[in-house]
């Protein structure tokens, strides 16, 4: 399965791997922004494992364990650099050494240099995806990006860029600012339809590249026997975003949701990961989900998704009937 990256042309898997766990423990002051700890080793199998499945679209991010996750990627992909199209961010401060976060900073002074950095990390001389990392920027600080961005495209840097933002105004404003602004990352899955969004995607020719498809690892079923997540992983903190896990472990009505979509997704032959995926293909063709991934075995998980494509009319029908009560919420 192949999907366009919106209006810039350039051809991906119509699954992505999002490469935020793989940078492993990254913190600011008491406050946890990684997954926990990896293997670097097992990181770099997995990455190959994606690419044996076909997956040729990799996001990450400049602050994704302080450039942990672009060294061990770039790495990862070496001489099969030029077969994958990969994605990174910036907006983030951060020591590199220390593996601390530090703040935050819009100004072209950093969007240049913190590319530079990428390129250093990653082992390229380009990017292919460039995208504004603070999702609540002023719209006026965003837009005086973009001059600056569509340089770094003349200058063969970067060959698009976008913005990771849930608001749709401002991703809107964006994309009609700059010819080369392709994409928004945004947070969507089968528990969060995101409809002004994706009217947005399809209206402005933009991919709607998809964080949390799984939500957090939710979705895929595992939490159900009330286990917890490591005191390093992000998702053991209490922000006010952090929707699906409360106190380190599956929050119960968010649990409850999940194991009813389980039969719904099995009468395809899916896994809940899978079915999850296959909602996001069902939904609209400009969706690419990033499932995160830390093994080889999640990896083959999300990867299996492609062979059964996306949901079936009657199958998406189903989960829509069942998760109505959400839905009219959404659209309130």
């Amino acid at each position: 399965m192949k999907r366009t990256l919106g209006r810039s042309g350039i051809e991906v898997s119509a699954l992505g791997m999002g490469c935020w766990a793989i940078g492993g423990p990254y913190a600011g002051g008491a406050n946890q922004y990684g997954w926990g700890r990896v293997d670097d080793a097992e990181s770099t199998r997995a990455v190959h494992r994606a690419l044996d499945l076909g997956v040729t679209f990799f996001d990450t991010a400049s602050s994704y364990g302080a450039g942990h996750s672009e060294v061990v990627l770039g790495r990862a992909l070496g001489a099969d650099r030029d077969r994958v199209v990969i994605a990174t961010k910036w907006g983030f401060t951060f020591d590199e050494r220390t593996r601390e976060a530090l703040g935050t900073d819009s100004s072209v002074a950093y969007l240049r240099s913190c590319l530079d950095g990428s390129l250093r990390r990653l082992g390229t001389d380009h990017v292919d995806l460039y995208q504004l990392h603070l999702g609540d920027l002023p719209v006026a600080d965003a837009l005086d990006l973009v001059g600056p961005l569509e340089e770094l495209v003349a200058a063969g840097k970067i060959r698009a860029y976008g913005w990771s933002t849930d608001d749709p105004e401002r991703a809107a404003a964006f994309a009609a600012a700059g010819p080369h602004c392709t994409a928004v990352q945004h947070d969507m899955s089968v528990l969060a339809d995101r409809p002004a969004m994706i009217e947005l995607c399809e209206r402005a020719g933009l991919a709607s590249i998809n964080r949390g498809p799984l939500a957090m690892g939710l979705l895929s079923g595992k939490y159900a026997d009330g286990r917890t997540v490591a005191r390093d992983d992000v998702r053991s903190q209490s922000y006010d975003w952090m929707t699906w896990f409360r106190d380190g472990a599956g929050a119960p009505e968010w649990l409850a949701r999940v194991e009813a979509l389980r039969e719904v997704f099995a009468t395809g032959g899916r896994t809940p990961t899978q079915g999850a995926l296959a909602w996001l293909w069902a939904r609209s063709e400009a969706t690419v989900p990033i499932p995160g991934f830390r093994t080889v075995a999640q990896v083959e998980q999300n990867a299996g998704a492609l062979t059964h494509g996306p949901l079936r009319p009657d199958e998406f029908a189903a989960v829509e009937d069942l998760l109505a009560d959400l839905r009219v919420a959404t659209v309130a």
